[in-house]
């Protein structure tokens, strides 16, 4: 009995050192259930034979009790984990997520050796992109590491090739020649570097199903993991990841460790025993039996601590320092953090930077480092210790945006990823202060060159043309693409950033609002953003949706086109707002004249008309003839595609009162193609 405790305890202490790192937690919104509910009884009952059913594969799938009531789970992990690692990360996998969405009837939990998800509806064999994949990269970039050397950028383009290369090499080998539809390989980048390559698929897809869900997130990794010397994409389908050392085993062969238990000791009986010499025989043979079992187990116990050691290996103590990649919801519970500083958020969920580093990041904040003020606080251009440039954005404390608006604007940019929208890479909660780090953009906002006299002829009409659409592919993200429906509501030309190629960036999702299932339209007593860019339901009645976007996203594009401002355009004597001028100009078949001068000569005016035809469809006074952002998309996209004719703008944005033109029927037809259609459909 005293054998079978000390072994009971090592197993346990095994169990301890085989739970990999937790990464992050999705609780879903597929509705809840109470605590004496059918539910969760069968949810425990599932999650209780998970592991043991996942052991000869790391794979399973399957569902008990009846609807609705009926649980559908899934576990799988690593390929190269051993039975007892994929033993103990499911055990602890499943007790995590039932704390950390307690109620919930859907939910999925990523370790490094493992997921588990479980669902109250069918998981099936297909590739599932729900919930969002979480991104992960290491904080440092191959280009400034002593592997390249400064060496030039053609080092960091190989680098992103090669990665690129071997993953897609191994997507073909572990969706067609795997079992387990797990595949790992060892490539060179320099001859004293390795790189380490992994891909996995969950094993209940088909064969072209695993290939296109690996192809589809490698496709990926250049946008977002940006030749970082590690990173990796996990999603509920399958999952890449590559590093600069070895974090697999060599084989799923070479990892198997089966949990030794020692044979049990056979004692002489004493019940025949008759002479005091042959009972102390034996009472000897016990203890020393005793002690070389306790010895045995205890060198049992080091050497599986020592092969798990070195399992984990040495980059240990210099393992990567992991940032999350704007990821999903992470299971931040920015609830718990109150306007005294104190959080107890989880630095693998949300990466959290100390006040003292963005101070000599910043110069303590010098106006030298000033990027600019927006209304919620100045922004500042910061550099870390390891050379990273950073945008840092300190709530000023009498701002408008308070801590409700910061949570709320962590919490939405950690969900989007797009190579449209800015990306957040941590936030500082000290005391007062609130600061978010952002990537910095070395041109700063569009705004900067739009209305600047001696720079908005840098803005060629190739970069307007590349700029609106950028927007435009954003703002889709935002509304449809996204895992949630994201209304921006303070779109415009400051909250426009450029990076260094010029390439448009969506900012500031402070005022951001969620849409959730098949919400539409929403309604707000405190309207917030900015007169000129406002639609006009939202303004006068604070009623909101995507179309609220699409109306802001029209004013801009006749900004960008025009190189004038809608926000104090009654000034230049043309017209009360940019959109009463534009119109004017569109039903008198003159919008060449709204054409930002400095382009004339360069700009093809098809291209530009085109533009200004888009813009007016978007600033329709009526919310529903205004087009969706997936429409307005295909628009920009394509030249043979014919399109309806505007109807009036709305001018009730501005401080005066509203102007109303004739009724449309009155007015001229104009059109960049000479072609007219009565609606748009995106295909």
């Amino acid at each position: 009995m005293f054998q079978l405790l000390i072994l009971s305890l090592l197993l346990s202490v095994l169990q301890t050192h085989t739970t990999d790192e937790y990464r992050t937690y999705f609780c879903l919104e597929t509705g809840n259930y109470t605590s004496k509910s059918m539910y969760i009884i069968n949810l425990y009952r599932l999650l209780s034979s998970l592991s043991s059913n996942a052991m000869p594969t790391g794979f399973y799938k399957d569902s008990i009790g009846q609807s609705p009531d009926r649980v559908f789970a899934l576990v799988l992990c690593r390929g190269d984990v051993t039975p007892l690692e994929c033993q103990s990360c499911i055990n602890t996998a499943g007790k995590r997520i039932i704390q950390e969405c307690p109620n919930s009837k859907s939910a999925i939990i990523y370790y490094d050796y493992c997921l588990l998800r479980y669902s109250n509806q069918l998981i099936v064999s297909l590739v599932d992109n729900s919930p969002t994949e979480f991104y992960m990269y290491n904080q440092q970039n191959i280009s400034t590491t002593p592997l390249v050397q400064r060496r030039n950028i053609s080092e960091t383009d190989r680098f992103t090739r090669l990665i690129e290369g071997t993953m897609t090499g191994l997507a073909s080998q572990a969706a067609y020649s795997s079992d387990h539809m797990f595949a790992t390989r060892e490539i060179m980048f320099t001859e004293s570097q390795s790189m380490y390559c992994l891909v996995q698929c969950a094993q209940d897809l088909t064969e072209i199903n695993c290939s296109s869900c690996l192809h589809r997130i490698i496709s990926e990794m250049p946008i977002w993991l940006e030749a970082r010397m590690g990173g990796r994409i996990l999603g509920p389908s399958c999952n890449c990841r590559y590093e600069t050392y070895r974090f697999y085993a060599d084989s799923l062969g070479s990892a198997a460790l089966t949990p030794f238990l020692a044979p049990p000791l056979h004692l002489p009986s004493s019940t025949n025993t008759t002479r005091q010499g042959k009972g102390k025989q034996s009472s000897r043979l016990v203890i020393f039996s005793t002690i070389g079992g306790l010895l045995g187990v205890g060198l049992l116990g080091f050497c599986v601590y020592y092969y798990l050691w070195q399992r984990k290996g040495p980059h240990k103590g210099n393992k990567e320092n992991i940032l999350v990649h704007l990821g999903p919801p992470t299971g931040i519970d920015l609830s718990r953090v109150n306007t005294h500083g104190e959080n107890d958020l989880k630095t693998q969920e949300l990466p959290l930077i100390d006040f003292s580093t963005l101070k000599n990041a910043t110069d303590n904040f010098s106006n030298a480092n000033k990027l600019g003020k927006g209304g919620f606080g100045p922004v500042y251009k910061g550099i870390l210790p390891d050379g990273k440039e950073i945008a840092v954005k300190r709530l000023s404390r009498n701002s408008g945006q308070g801590l409700e608006e910061f949570k709320n604007e962590v919490m939405l940019i950690a969900k989007l990823q797009h190579r449209n929208l800015v990306r957040l890479l941590c936030c500082c909660i000290q005391e007062e202060e609130k600061l978010l780090i952002y990537e910095y953009m070395p041109n700063t906002s569009l705004d900067v060159f739009l209305f600047d006299p001696t720079r908005h002829g840098e803005l060629n009409w190739k970069r307007r043309l590349d700029i609106i659409r950028g927007i435009a592919r954003g703002l889709l993200y935002l509304h449809e693409d996204s895992r949630l429906k994201i209304i921006h509501r303070d779109l415009k030309a400051s909250n426009v950033l450029l990076d260094q190629d010029m390439n448009p960036k969506i900012s500031d999702f402070g005022m951001a609002r969620i849409f959730f299932g098949n919400q539409n339209q929403a309604n707000t007593n405190r309207v917030v953003g900015t007169y000129g860019y406002m639609a006009p339901e939202y303004a006068m009645e604070g009623l909101f949706s995507v179309k609220s976007d699409v109306f802001s996203f029209g004013v801009l594009l006749l900004e960008i086109v025009s190189g004038k401002k809608n926000s104090g355009f009654y000034l230049t004597g043309h017209a009360q707002s940019l959109l009463t001028y534009a119109w004017g100009l569109w039903v008198e078949c003159n919008g060449q004249e709204l054409i930002d001068p400095s382009l004339i000569d360069t700009c093809p005016i098809s291209e530009a008309l085109r533009c200004i035809h888009i813009g007016l469809l978007c600033v329709q006074e009526d919310a529903a003839d205004r087009p969706t952002m997936s429409s307005v998309v295909l628009m920009l996209g394509s030249e043979s595609l014919s399109l309806p004719q505007p109807k009036q703008p709305a001018f009730s944005v501005g401080r005066g009162s509203i102007v109303r033109h004739q009724p449309y029927e009155s007015t001229k037809i104009c059109s960049a193609n000479e072609v007219t259609v009565s609606s748009v459909q995106a295909r």
